[in-house]
């Protein structure tokens, strides 16, 4: 990718679509410029440093997809491990059906086959058939689908493509594709919850989306030693060798455009000149806040129609003891999933019964807590929009930990010595996140490829997007490829545009 002439580009958002985008067009000849309205790049990927010792990832917290990263280094001449350490976790992850009833999800085939086996007879034999079709998946997927812009059916009109269309599974859903191979709920619950990152009901996600079962249980779940900071802080050197200039705390504010043009964005605090903007901050805060009704393609009405990932509800945490139950990532599966998801997606209010997830980086790292301490991490999905006032987050805090206290048989509230909480509101205000969603779109069959919100403005020429509202979708690999996708497209506009 180049350009025949510099082009000064604007960067709106510094998450990974954001620095993503930033060094492709950097790489291609351009002069970037990004603007990030927050003091911190990497968007929900933000660290939280205490003074007491802690350090936090604010969001992502499992790194699968790791050829995806490499990807993306290798395209400037590097590879991850110059800039953070990786560790394989194992166990990868433990999901609680009950105070007795754990499963523990260990690294390597054998010991999963195994794990399977003694669960369901014949499951084992079922596991390697599943896997087989979702590593044709992932090679079609993650290799050649997600890396299409989404702009034209044409763009799938290749007969190697569609001679396996079937196997790809698009038009039937995930969980009835589980429930062919696997009986037992546990299994299945294993099997269906990847979908969560995709924000979507198993029963909604096309059953294409298997793929990240070989994703999970295939190549492996890793964590970058130092947390996602450390992920952000690589891709921002890169950028920087590329030539990419950051603004933190400069919010953009709006687009001088003339003749379906931007030709200035403007910011807090000036107004810069550019040939082409990609937006990588919220897409629907882009364009129904800061454009003006007559460049936006989209009306409020689809905007309010379209099928939102959940928000969440988090708790950051500092103990001052060492939990002995809890391994790196452990899921709560001990309420019922299906009720929980309905008052999500369905009917949508704070969860009776909710189901949540921790994560306890600590046990792998000793660099995010004081010495003899633990950082905790706790997430509970709940749907967007809702109010989330102290007196009910304190009182999910109580819950959640009751339960929590209940499975480590052991007492966590009085040994707290950091608590901090993040809901739909801080979402809202610290992304202008669409109903502070905490994921972006969510992955259904009819919010896929060129379903999806469109990469390219239709009404502002020099205006593409990159982010989890549109392709590829929600989660950091996919930001990563959104990035390259929007930088690609707007090096093409500049190319062939005349005057």
């Amino acid at each position: 990718m180049s350009v025949g002439s510099i082009k000064d580009i604007a960067v709106i958002g510094a998450g990974f679509a954001g620095l993503s985008a930033a060094t492709y067009l950097a790489k291609a000849g351009c002069h970037v410029e990004v603007f990030e309205k927050n003091a911190d790049l990497g968007g929900r990927a933000r660290q939280l440093r205490t003074e007491c010792g802690y350090t936090f990832d604010m969001g992502p917290s499992w790194y699968w997809m790791p050829d995806v990263f490499e990807r993306f280094f290798a395209d400037f001449g590097a590879k991850p491990t110059n800039f953070y350490e990786l560790k394989l976790l194992d166990p990868e992850f433990s999901i609680v059906f009950g105070k007795d009833d754990v499963l523990e999800i260990r690294s390597g085939m054998p010991d999963l086959y195994n794990t399977f086996e003694k669960i369901e007879k014949g499951s084992a034999l079922s596991l390697e058939r599943f896997l087989k079709e979702a590593a044709y998946k992932y090679e079609v997927g993650i290799g050649n689908l997600v890396y299409k812009p989404g702009l034209s059916l044409r763009e799938f009109a290749d007969p190697a493509l569609w001679k396996g269309a079937l196997r790809l599974q698009v038009f039937s859903s995930l969980s009835a594709h589980i429930y062919k191979y696997f009986k037992d709920p546990r299994l299945r619950a294993l099997m269906e919850f990847p979908a969560l990152f995709l924000g979507a009901r198993p029963e909604e996600t096309p059953a294409l989306y298997s793929l990240m079962n070989y994703a999970c249980l295939k190549l492996g779940t890793w964590y970058p030693m130092g947390g996602f900071g450390k992920v952000v802080e690589g891709m921002k050197l890169v950028a920087e060798q590329q030539g990419v200039r950051f603004n933190v705390e400069e919010p953009v504010t709006g687009f001088k455009i003339i003749n379906k043009k931007i030709r200035n964005v403007n910011t807090l605090y000036r107004s810069k000149t550019v040939d082409g903007v990609i937006g990588a901050a919220d897409y629907h805060h882009i364009e129904q806040e800061l454009l003006k009704p007559e460049h936006r393609h989209y009306s409020s009405r689809y905007w309010g129609r379209r099928v939102m990932a959940p928000s969440a509800l988090i708790f950051y945490l500092g103990v001052n003891k060492k939990l002995r139950k809890l391994k790196h990532h452990t899921l709560f599966f001990d309420e019922n999933l299906d009720a929980h998801s309905d008052q999500i997606y369905k009917h949508p209010r704070w969860p009776e019964r909710p189901l949540f997830y921790v994560c306890c980086p600590s046990k792998t790292d000793a660099s995010v807590a004081p010495v003899g301490h633990e950082n905790l991490f706790i997430l509970m999905p709940l749907a967007i929009n809702l109010i989330d006032e102290e007196q009910i987050r304190e009182q999910y805090f109580n819950l959640i930990m009751e339960r929590l206290e209940t499975y480590c048989g052991e007492p966590i509230r009085p040994n707290l010595d950091y608590e901090k909480s993040y809901c739909v509101s801080d979402f809202k205000n610290d992304y202008n996140s669409f109903g502070g969603n905490a994921y972006g779109l969510a992955n259904t069959l009819l919010q896929t490829a060129v379903l999806k919100p469109s990469i390219v403005s239709r009404k502002v020429r020099n205006l593409f997007y990159a982010g989890h509202l549109t392709v590829p979708g929600p989660g950091i690999p996919p930001a990563i490829i959104s990035g390259k996708i929007a930088a690609k497209q707007l090096i093409k506009y500049m190319d062939g545009y005349e005057g």
